[in-house]
Formats: structure tokens, C-alpha cells, sequence
């Protein structure tokens, strides 16, 4: 990747929607040739997709919580029964694996508090391998660059 690839990335990451002729215009290339490195972004895998940013509101998307996950078993099974059950929960729009004094990291998704308990309870405190959750509730995002 070169400086060119770069600046495309950067574009598209902020809108992946643009046309291929706009896209051409921002980094200085002909369109043809930015189309070709655009393919070929996306044959080597470095782009693997295109999404919708949604509105959360508009999406009846109340609440957003980070919560850490702390397992009472540090075994591989322990590991893929939690990231199978949290595969199969929708609230979970992230999960990451870390270091730490947890072993997980979640960005969850629902309408209101209400449902938050819900899933908190019927799901997180259900799961056998779980032993500690903590709550970091998403009071605001100044910043938030996912797409």
C-alpha cells in the first residue's frame, strides 16, 4: 500500500458510498485508475466490506453500555462457550477479546434501561463462565469513527 491506497481508504472510511468518479477527484487519479486500486483493495482483503452507519435513535437504539467480562475458568472451552452465546445475543454489537484483568470487552445495544437489565440479567447472568460484569454506561460520543 502507498500513500494513493491510504488516501483512498481514508475516504471511503468516512464514505463508503462515494461514486468511484468523487473518489478519483479526492486522491488525484483517473478514474479508471483509482476503480483498479479500489478492486484490488478489495481482492487483497484490506476492504472486506461496505455498511450503513444507522442513527441509534432512529433505530430504537436507546442505550449503549461497554461492559468487561471477567470468566471464572481461563480455559479454551470456557473462552468459546462465552463467545458462542454472546455470537447468538444481538445486543452484542462488539465483542473483544483482551488483556487485562478481564478477559472481555462488549458494546451493547438496546432501546432503554429496562432492556439493558434484561439482557444483563437473562443473558450475561446466566452464562456459567461469567464470574464479574461491569457497567461503563455511554453518556455521550464526541468521537466515534465506526462505520
Amino acid at each position: 500500500m502507498d500513500q494513493i491506497d491510504r488516501r483512498i481508504l481514508h475516504v471511503l472510511e468516512r464514505d463508503g458510498r462515494i461514486s468511484n468518479l468523487a473518489l478519483a477527484e479526492r486522491v488525484g487519479l483517473s478514474a479508471s485508475a483509482c476503480l483498479r486500486r479500489v478492486s484490488a483493495l478489495e481482492k487483497s482483503g484490506v476492504i472486506t466490506g461496505y455498511r450503513a452507519v444507522l442513527n441509534p435513535e432512529r433505530a430504537g437504539i436507546g442505550f449503549t453500555a461497554y461492559v468487561t467480562v471477567g470468566l471464572n475458568r481461563h480455559t479454551k472451552a470456557a473462552q468459546q462457550a462465552f463467545e458462542q452465546a454472546i455470537a447468538a445475543s444481538p445486543e452484542v454489537r462488539e465483542c473483544h477479546n483482551i488483556t487485562g484483568g478481564v478477559e472481555y470487552l462488549l458494546r451493547v445495544e438496546v432501546s432503554d434501561l429496562a432492556a439493558y437489565k434484561r439482557f444483563h440479567t437473562d443473558v450475561l447472568g446466566a452464562l456459567p463462565q461469567v464470574n464479574t460484569l461491569t457497567t461503563y454506561v455511554v453518556m455521550g460520543s464526541p468521537k466515534d469513527m465506526r462505520g
